[in-house]
């Protein structure tokens, strides 16, 4: 019988809008979601996660009579697809999953058009199809639409039949992953288990008990925090304790790379031979082969705030964008006031951008060079900003200028998602994966080896090289897990989810006046970039708030934590609740003896680091050590070279 003389009832048309918009989901977790799913009782809750929010939602307007309630069953299905599709765009830029958090940071897509624009596929049409079909039906097929109301008295049912769903669904992912909900430091666990619905109602309620907690913060808290960090202080080593002291200290953030280009060759010829030369351990430079990335969602962001407060970036957002006005007691301003240092970072982008025209001012940072001090032409611009050679070339006139010692931080962009070069800057071919992000990755990434290679050698012709403290460093990984299919043939090894945790090493180079160079096998993180170098300096740290240590420090911690609450140590490394062991990538039989006590203080680790930014707990701290930064006195004013962006 067709469906004109049939008509579709109310309850018809909302059985299938769940459907719908649950198929979609279903899609959404195959297609584009790298959720991890194994095993019977993972594949049964992603079949059940998504009904319970969707029905519970939808059955409200089983209350309402006539074609309105059709319009809002629709609508409220079309605005599910709108949160599921949002979520799919993110995901395939960041891995991650929309939060109420990074809502805040909207103002960023403006300056990421094009990595943005990258993230859409041909096939996305298919999120949409339902909507057109049901608005193709409620604008021009009114008559295929019962007019009979749906008695109210079933809508409770059907509310509590979602709810009784719900709490199923939960009751299976507490018995696969029990404590979910409790250590909740990985937002695609809690997809995998609740869905992205339920997801977001969750993310709700911990965004207003994060938001509550900076009220309700006191003293006591930071009593606690600092009880915890004094335990975690590292003595420095002699030999570079002070090794360092009023040195310049120039450091490098080579935009998402990642170290497995390190002696890569593509058509047989070298990626990075640059960075290969300062790897060998015959360069002035020390190496940390084992140096990992420990960002979140705020990525570039996440680095910078890890790097400079040996803090970890927020579970959810990013820190910069929401605890922007928070104190902090930083490591530029250390270097102010312990030893007389200006400070400074260097950019091709807007300072808006992450909210560093902010931020800044409560590290204490002296000067941002932003993209008003540098010639931003059509021709210097590739992707979100300005061309890393062109960067280099003008920002070493401008180090050229600094009263010494100075403190400076360099932001290159050219290696940044979607990886996009024109042709006259590519001097490397292309593998051929055919993923256009992991062959554009080879290109721009030779391209940054380029810029850097001339930068060393116009800090010599200007006299900064040798008597400056010079840190490169990987911002985070280029390459997500959405390209494992690409980066199998570009490494010709399975990408399992142990050897993507291998991935995330982003590299450290470190060049130390009066030191050789050579390879330090040390297994460390972004954290411990502040305490390596106080001690540098000659700085005593045991009165600074720290959640890393020494690199060089015989007490040096080796248990590299990650946002997600995973880790790695030298032997093993955890990864989606499982272990596996380094040499082999493969599941250990038996437990480590120290595992407990790393998966535990990896968690105390987050924890305390999320109550020092969320409780902005060091405005409580009358440090000894540290004279209180005021934001007031620091200004950024545009450069000679443009206007600020409106």
């Amino acid at each position: 019988m067709s469906i004109h003389k049939k008509k579709l009832s109310l309850f018809a048309f909302f059985i299938l809008t769940v459907l719908t918009v649950t198929l979609k989901t279903y899609f959404s977790y195959y297609v584009d979601f790298s959720l991890g799913v194994k095993g019977l009782t993972q594949n049964l809750i992603l079949l059940l996660n998504p009904y319970s929010l969707i029905a519970l939602v939808l059955s409200v307007f089983l209350f309402f009579k006539g074609k309105k309630a059709f319009w809002f069953i629709f609508t409220g299905g079309f605005l599910l697809t709108v949160l599921l599709y949002a979520n799919v765009v993110y995901f395939r830029f960041f891995s991650d999953f929309l939060t109420f958090s990074t809502l805040n940071q909207v103002s960023n897509v403006d300056s990421m058009g094009g990595a943005v624009g990258a993230s859409f596929k041909w096939y996305d049409f298919i999120y949409f199809a339902d909507t057109a079909v049901y608005l193709f039906i409620l604008i021009f097929k009114q008559k295929w639409l019962s007019k009979r109301v749906f008695s109210k008295k079933f809508v409770p049912v059907v509310m509590a039949a979602s709810v009784a769903l719900f709490f199923l669904n939960l009751a299976f992912a507490e018995a696969d992953r029990p404590e979910l909900l409790t250590r909740t430091f990985d937002h695609k666990y809690l997809v995998k288990y609740l869905g992205p619905y339920n997801f977001t109602v969750y993310d709700g309620v911990k965004t207003i008990q994060s938001n509550q907690q900076k009220a309700l913060a006191n003293e006591d808290d930071l009593t606690r925090v600092l009880n915890y960090t004094k335990q975690k202080h590292s003595e420095p080593n002699p030999e570079y304790y002070g090794a360092a002291k009023k040195k310049n200290i120039i450091k490098i953030h080579l935009e998402s790379f990642q170290t497995f280009l390190i002696n890569k060759k593509v058509n047989g010829e070298e990626v990075t031979p640059f960075l290969n030369k300062l790897s060998s351990g015959n360069e002035d430079f020390t190496y940390f082969p084992n140096f990992f990335h420990q960002t979140g969602q705020g990525k570039t962001s996440d680095a910078e705030l890890t790097m400079d407060n040996s803090l970890y970036g927020l579970p959810q957002g990013s820190a910069f964008s929401l605890k922007g006005d928070n104190s902090y007691q930083s490591l530029p301003a250390i270097l102010e006031q312990k030893r007389g240092y200006t400070t400074n970072v260097m950019h091709g982008d807007y300072k808006t951008f992450w909210n560093r025209d902010q931020i800044y001012k409560h590290f204490g940072l002296d000067k941002f060079y932003d993209a008003t001090y540098f010639d931003m032409s059509d021709e210097n611009i590739e992707n979100l900003g300005l061309k890393d050679k062109e960067f280099f070339k003008e920002s070493v006139d401008y180090l050229d200028k600094e009263k010494e010692p100075f403190y400076s931080h360099l932001i290159t962009l050219t290696n940044h998602y979607p990886f996009t070069l024109s042709e006259e800057d590519a001097s490397i071919d292309q593998p051929d994966t055919g993923d256009s992000t992991v062959d554009g990755y080879i290109q721009t990434a030779h391209y940054l080896d380029q810029a850097l290679e001339q930068f060393m050698k116009d800090l010599k012709d200007k006299g900064l090289y040798d008597d400056s403290v010079i840190l490169l460093y990987g911002d985070h990984y280029g390459i997500s897990e959405n390209h494992n299919k690409a980066m199998e043939k570009l490494l010709d090894e399975d990408i399992t989810p142990a050897k993507f945790t291998d991935l995330n090493r982003t590299g450290l180079w470190m060049k130390i006046p009066g030191k050789d160079g050579g390879v330090n096998e040390t297994y460390g993180g972004q954290v411990d970039i502040m305490p390596t170098l106080l001690h540098l300096e000659g700085i005593d740290t045991k009165n600074y708030a720290m959640m890393g240590t020494d690199l060089f420090s015989k007490d040096h911690d080796d248990t590299i934590a990650f946002r997600n609450g995973d880790f790695i140590t030298k032997d093993y490394k955890y990864v989606n609740g499982r272990i596996y062991d380094n040499e082999d990538n493969q599941p250990v039989t038996e437990k480590p003896k120290d595992f407990d006590k790393r998966k535990q203080q990896t968690e105390k680790d987050l924890e305390t680091s999320d109550k020092i930014l969320n409780g902005d707990l060091f405005r409580f701290y009358d440090n000894p050590d540290f004279d209180k930064v005021k934001p007031s006195d620091y200004n950024y004013p545009p450069g000679p070279k443009g206007s600020e962006k409106q």
